[in-house]
Protein backbone atom coordinates (compact mmCIF):
# COMPACT_ATOMS: atom_id res chain seq x y z
CA UNK A 1 0.00 0.00 0.00
CA UNK A 2 1.54 3.38 -1.16
CA UNK A 3 1.45 5.96 1.49
CA UNK A 4 0.69 9.32 1.05
CA UNK A 5 1.26 13.03 2.55
CA UNK A 6 -2.48 14.04 2.33
CA UNK A 7 -4.88 13.36 5.40
CA UNK A 8 -7.03 10.39 5.26
CA UNK A 9 -9.30 9.17 8.28
CA UNK A 10 -8.17 6.36 10.34
CA UNK A 11 -9.83 4.74 13.07
CA UNK A 12 -7.48 3.60 16.33
CA UNK A 13 -8.94 0.94 18.21
CA UNK A 14 -8.87 1.80 21.90
CA UNK A 15 -9.96 -0.10 25.57
CA UNK A 16 -13.86 0.57 25.72
CA UNK A 17 -14.53 3.50 28.17
CA UNK A 18 -11.23 5.48 27.63
CA UNK A 19 -11.70 6.84 23.79
CA UNK A 20 -12.63 10.39 25.72
CA UNK A 21 -8.88 9.94 27.33
CA UNK A 22 -7.20 8.53 24.40
CA UNK A 23 -8.64 11.88 22.54
CA UNK A 24 -7.28 14.04 25.25
CA UNK A 25 -3.67 12.28 25.01
CA UNK A 26 -3.28 12.52 21.17
CA UNK A 27 -4.30 15.99 21.43
CA UNK A 28 -1.42 16.37 23.96
CA UNK A 29 1.14 14.62 22.32
CA UNK A 30 0.30 16.87 19.10
CA UNK A 31 1.47 19.80 20.84
CA UNK A 32 4.39 18.51 22.94
CA UNK A 33 5.96 16.08 19.74
CA UNK A 34 4.94 19.72 17.35
CA UNK A 35 3.44 17.02 14.68
CA UNK A 36 0.27 19.02 14.23
CA UNK A 37 0.75 19.49 10.51
CA UNK A 38 0.65 15.68 10.36
CA UNK A 39 -2.54 15.07 12.43
CA UNK A 40 -6.12 17.13 11.94
CA UNK A 41 -9.22 16.24 13.23
CA UNK A 42 -9.34 13.62 16.15
CA UNK A 43 -12.71 12.66 16.90
CA UNK A 44 -15.04 10.27 19.18
CA UNK A 45 -18.58 10.53 17.86
CA UNK A 46 -21.31 10.59 20.57
CA UNK A 47 -24.91 10.71 20.29
CA UNK A 48 -26.84 12.85 22.53
CA UNK A 49 -29.54 11.64 24.61
CA UNK A 50 -32.43 12.62 27.06
CA UNK A 51 -33.03 10.70 30.18
CA UNK A 52 -35.88 11.21 32.58
CA UNK A 53 -35.27 10.86 36.17
CA UNK A 54 -38.00 11.37 38.62
CA UNK A 55 -39.83 13.82 36.35
CA UNK A 56 -36.51 15.74 35.60
CA UNK A 57 -35.14 15.12 31.83
CA UNK A 58 -31.34 15.05 31.80
CA UNK A 59 -29.34 15.06 29.03
CA UNK A 60 -26.19 12.96 28.26
CA UNK A 61 -23.62 11.90 25.95
CA UNK A 62 -23.45 8.28 24.90
CA UNK A 63 -20.50 7.36 23.05
CA UNK A 64 -21.62 6.03 19.50
CA UNK A 65 -19.00 3.48 18.93
CA UNK A 66 -17.36 2.29 22.14
CA UNK A 67 -13.85 1.01 21.51
CA UNK A 68 -12.90 3.57 18.34
CA UNK A 69 -11.67 6.66 17.99
CA UNK A 70 -11.43 8.45 14.71
CA UNK A 71 -8.42 10.48 13.53
CA UNK A 72 -7.87 12.50 10.23
CA UNK A 73 -4.19 12.09 9.80
CA UNK A 74 -0.95 12.28 7.43
CA UNK A 75 0.59 8.60 8.25
CA UNK A 76 4.38 9.15 8.53
CA UNK A 77 6.16 6.24 10.65
CA UNK A 78 6.51 8.61 13.65
CA UNK A 79 3.15 9.65 13.70
CA UNK A 80 2.25 5.97 13.44
CA UNK A 81 4.41 4.95 16.28
CA UNK A 82 3.33 7.75 18.32
CA UNK A 83 -0.63 7.33 17.89
CA UNK A 84 0.34 3.37 18.46
CA UNK A 85 1.93 3.77 21.77
CA UNK A 86 -0.61 6.55 23.75
CA UNK A 87 -2.13 5.01 26.61
CA UNK A 88 -5.59 3.14 26.00
CA UNK A 89 -4.79 2.48 22.19
CA UNK A 90 -4.79 -0.89 21.27
CA UNK A 91 -3.98 -0.69 17.55
CA UNK A 92 -4.96 0.61 14.00
CA UNK A 93 -7.89 -0.91 12.55
CA UNK A 94 -6.20 -2.92 9.76
CA UNK A 95 -6.39 -5.94 7.54
CA UNK A 96 -4.46 -8.12 9.50
CA UNK A 97 -3.38 -8.33 13.06
CA UNK A 98 -0.05 -5.76 12.83
CA UNK A 99 -0.56 -4.94 9.72
CA UNK A 100 -0.44 -1.69 7.89
CA UNK A 101 -3.83 1.04 9.08
CA UNK A 102 -5.92 1.09 6.28
CA UNK A 103 -7.48 4.87 5.71
CA UNK A 104 -11.45 4.96 5.48
CA UNK A 105 -13.07 4.69 2.07
CA UNK A 106 -14.47 7.76 1.28
CA UNK A 107 -18.02 7.13 0.81
CA UNK A 108 -17.15 5.60 4.63
CA UNK A 109 -16.01 8.97 5.88
CA UNK A 110 -18.98 10.86 4.07
CA UNK A 111 -21.62 7.92 5.72
CA UNK A 112 -20.09 8.57 9.06
CA UNK A 113 -19.77 12.21 9.33
CA UNK A 114 -23.23 11.94 7.78
CA UNK A 115 -24.20 10.03 11.24
CA UNK A 116 -22.39 12.03 13.70
CA UNK A 117 -23.87 15.46 12.12
CA UNK A 118 -27.25 13.64 12.64
CA UNK A 119 -26.87 12.23 15.88
CA UNK A 120 -25.18 16.20 16.89
CA UNK A 121 -28.81 17.37 15.93
CA UNK A 122 -31.10 15.32 17.25
CA UNK A 123 -32.32 15.90 20.89
CA UNK A 124 -33.58 12.35 21.95
CA UNK A 125 -33.03 8.67 20.90
CA UNK A 126 -36.09 6.98 21.82
CA UNK A 127 -37.94 4.88 19.80
CA UNK A 128 -41.56 4.25 19.42
CA UNK A 129 -43.36 2.92 16.76
CA UNK A 130 -47.35 3.04 15.10
CA UNK A 131 -49.99 1.41 18.05
CA UNK A 132 -47.49 1.01 21.08
CA UNK A 133 -49.08 2.13 24.06
CA UNK A 134 -47.46 4.96 26.19
CA UNK A 135 -47.85 7.09 29.13
CA UNK A 136 -48.08 10.46 29.29
CA UNK A 137 -45.21 11.57 31.45
CA UNK A 138 -45.23 15.50 31.00
CA UNK A 139 -48.02 18.16 30.54
CA UNK A 140 -51.04 19.04 31.07
CA UNK A 141 -52.35 15.33 31.04
CA UNK A 142 -49.85 13.62 33.02
CA UNK A 143 -50.69 10.20 33.99
CA UNK A 144 -53.09 9.24 30.69
CA UNK A 145 -52.17 6.92 28.86
CA UNK A 146 -52.26 6.64 24.92
CA UNK A 147 -51.81 4.86 21.61
CA UNK A 148 -49.35 6.37 19.28
CA UNK A 149 -51.05 7.19 15.97
CA UNK A 150 -48.39 9.11 14.04
CA UNK A 151 -44.73 9.52 14.74
CA UNK A 152 -42.90 12.76 13.17
CA UNK A 153 -39.42 13.72 13.71
CA UNK A 154 -39.64 15.37 17.52
CA UNK A 155 -43.23 15.00 18.12
CA UNK A 156 -46.01 11.98 18.33
CA UNK A 157 -49.78 11.89 17.49
CA UNK A 158 -51.60 10.06 20.14
CA UNK A 159 -55.04 8.79 20.55
CA UNK A 160 -55.64 9.51 24.11
CA UNK A 161 -59.27 8.36 25.92
CA UNK A 162 -60.70 11.23 27.57
CA UNK A 163 -64.09 11.09 29.17
CA UNK A 164 -64.91 7.93 27.11
CA UNK A 165 -64.18 9.94 24.08
CA UNK A 166 -60.81 8.97 21.70
CA UNK A 167 -58.90 12.66 22.01
CA UNK A 168 -56.18 13.12 19.28
CA UNK A 169 -52.83 14.83 20.97
CA UNK A 170 -49.46 16.28 19.76
CA UNK A 171 -46.76 15.45 22.09
CA UNK A 172 -43.14 15.42 22.12
CA UNK A 173 -41.04 12.39 22.76
CA UNK A 174 -39.91 13.54 25.98
CA UNK A 175 -43.09 13.62 27.07
CA UNK A 176 -44.34 9.80 26.73
CA UNK A 177 -42.73 6.92 27.91
CA UNK A 178 -43.57 2.99 27.00
CA UNK A 179 -45.66 0.91 29.37
CA UNK A 180 -43.73 -1.66 30.00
Amino acid sequence: MKKTHEKQWYILRTVSGKENQVKYYIENEIQHLGIKENIGKVLVPVKKIIQIRNGKKIKKEKIYYPGYVLIETCLKSQVEQTLKNIPGVISFLSEKKGGHPIPMRKYEVNRMFGIVNELSERNASVSFIRGEKVKIIDGTFVGFSGTIEKIHEEKVSLSVLIFGRKTPLYLSLTQIEKII
